[in-house]
């Protein structure tokens, strides 16, 4: 298992998708989940709607390699349209070990045709994997509660995907039952499941990692 960090490893809410951020989770070798966006003509980091502040994408890239962080960066796609410009930020910080998700669908197809390693959404409200046979792995979700098993996990890996799933802190649950459920398991021993979380080194204590 690979433990990332959600918007960055922040202690304060309002260090989420900042600096301090991102410098706290690749200094550590976190990779990270993060929001991209258009403004002005150039991509940057944002959840929400995007403004003069926001740090721009080259930056955050910058900061990943400055650290020599070798974890995963799962870029959630706000905006449709960016592959061009991504692509080209991807190939300038050589930039492989990522995924993009969250896309709309027919944006997703442009995202498949141009070659960018993706994976699919599954959640409560998603019960169709958009383009399963095609991607790269599932962004797994639960909004409410903990849906699936452990079973639906192992499933798709034997499908050949990688499965990154959102820890239930993320959603202001108790996180312990899904770790547990996950650890005895035994899933925290494999390098196709990646957890994603706003606790990190929390997570790495607990599953020993």
């Amino acid at each position: 298992m690979e433990i990332i960090s959600h918007r960055g490893y922040w202690i304060d809410p309002q260090e989420k998708n900042t600096e301090a951020a991102f410098v706290r989770s690749f200094s550590k070798n976190y990779g990270t989940e993060t929001d991209f966006r258009d403004y002005e003509g150039q991509l940057v980091i944002s959840h929400d709607m995007a403004d003069a502040n926001c740090m721009l994408a080259a930056t955050f890239f910058d900061i990943y390699n400055q650290h020599h962080c070798t974890g995963t960066l799962a870029l959630n796609i706000k905006a449709d349209g960016l592959q061009a410009p991504l692509m080209d930020l991807l190939k300038a910080h050589n930039i492989t070990n990522y995924f993009v998700f969250d896309m709309s669908v027919p944006d997703l197809l442009h995202y498949d045709r141009q070659g960018f390693i993706y994976y699919s959404r599954r959640s409560e409200y998603e019960e169709t994997v958009s383009k399963y046979a095609d991607c790269h792995g599932i962004w797994l979700d639960a909004f409410l509660s903990v849906w699936y098993t452990t079973g639906d996990i192992e499933q798709f890996i034997q499908d050949g995907k990688k499965v990154a799933i959102v820890s239930c802190d993320l959603h202001r649950r108790d996180h312990q039952p899904l770790w547990t459920m996950l650890k005895a398991a035994g899933l925290h021993h494999n390098p196709n499941v990646i957890l994603c979380t706003d606790i990190p080194e929390d997570a790495s204590a607990f599953f020993e990692i």
